[in-house]
């Protein structure tokens, strides 16, 4: 339970930009123990009636593929003081998992995702609104690299969903919201200028 209600930090940008590098900086500067960190792709609908090949056919880059109105409400849980049990999503079979996992509120909410400045009442929980803005080549090249070691993909699924979806759902929706954004870091995580100025001011809000 916290004194009063949490600073809520939302980091945005295209999959690949950096994102969990500038979550890891915020996340050292306030200490670990101050920090609570919210995944938006936590929060991927479930399709338990469909088999595997169609579950994976799905578009996951769309906006509605998410269950943002639950993320949503763990957040305002949050900012009351109450803890929150978070979904947890299996990448390579597509699916949640039945079970989930206790998070407590902090001095501190992180709520990072690709599409998280697309929603309106998401964005009016935000306090501090990040998109880190990385080139595209570099973004793909980090996505393929994560998608083949952490999620059990192959080289051609991720080549494929990165042509078909990723790719243009980036271009119609992560990229117009950088619109919303009160700070944008170019380069992710290696501008280090952005990083200590965004760092300096998170420091600032969160006494």
């Amino acid at each position: 339970m916290t004194s009063r209600a949490p600073l809520v930090i939302g980091v945005a940008g295209g999959s690949g930009s950096g994102k969990t590098t500038v979550v890891r900086n915020i996340i050292e500067a306030l200490g670990d123990g101050h920090v609570s960190v919210l995944e938006h792709d936590r929060y991927y609908r479930d399709h338990p009636a469909l088999r595997f090949e169609d579950r994976a056919a799905l578009n996951y880059d769309h906006p509605d593929a998410l269950e943002t109105d639950l993320l949503v409400r763990h957040v305002k849980e949050l900012r009351a003081g109450h803890a929150i049990e978070m979904p947890v999503y299996d990448f390579a079979r597509h699916a949640r998992k039945a079970t989930t996992e206790p998070l407590e509120p902090r001095t501190a909410i992180i709520v990072e995702g690709i599409l998280i400045f697309t929603d309106a009442a998401l964005r009016k929980l935000m306090d501090v609104k990040v998109f880190v803005d990385t080139d595209s080549d570099l973004r793909f090249i980090r996505r393929l690299q994560r998608d083949i070691t952490e999620r059990g993909r192959t080289v051609e699924s991720v080549i494929d969903q990165y042509l078909s979806t990723v790719k243009p759902m980036h271009l119609e929706f992560a990229e117009p919201s950088k619109r919303y954004a009160d700070v944008i870091i170019p380069s992710g995580g290696h501008n280090v200028v952005a990083i200590d100025m965004l760092l300096t001011l998170i420091r600032s809000l969160a006494k």
